[in-house]
């Protein structure tokens, strides 16, 4: 039987490499967009890492426990079928995953009092199921990484 995600990318022994890496998967894919709306993209997320430096690794470590509940069953089938490369599962079923995991986000941005994060959010929040999708196969590869 394959560890569950949280046992394994939530270990204390780990988790700031997650993070870390989770970090630079964001820094990455940010960086990748091009175009009007990825001048938009670009724009939002300098102005939540200029309302403070310390969000963005903060937001992924509170998270990450939400995602990893969201990836969980994506995880355990494809472990059940012998998948070699996770980032390609996840890409194969990306609108699915795409709105299990913006559903933590919804959630998370639903109950905060920080109206900066807010208002970048909504503004980005139409365009973001595409831009989970186009960052699976690197979510997929992270995870694969930690918890392989």
């Amino acid at each position: 039987m394959v560890a569950a995600l949280h046992e394994t990318l939530l270990d204390p022994s780990r988790l700031s490499a997650v993070v870390a890496d989770a970090q630079e998967l964001i820094d990455a894919e940010v960086s990748d967009k091009g175009g009007a709306s990825g001048l938009a993209v670009k724009a939002g997320y300098g102005a939540v890492k200029k309302v403070g430096p310390s969000i963005v690794p903060d937001a992924v470590e509170g998270l990450l426990p939400g995602f990893l509940e969201r990836l969980e069953p994506f995880w355990a089938d494809f472990a059940a079928n012998d998948g070699t490369g996770f980032g390609d599962y996840l890409a194969a079923r990306g609108e699915e995953v795409a709105d299990a995991l913006l559903g933590v986000t919804d959630e998370k941005i639903e109950g905060s009092d920080k109206s900066a994060i807010k208002k970048v959010y909504s503004t980005m929040r139409p365009s973001a199921k595409k831009n989970v999708v186009e960052a699976l196969p690197r979510l997929g590869a992270l995870v694969q990484k930690h918890a392989g």
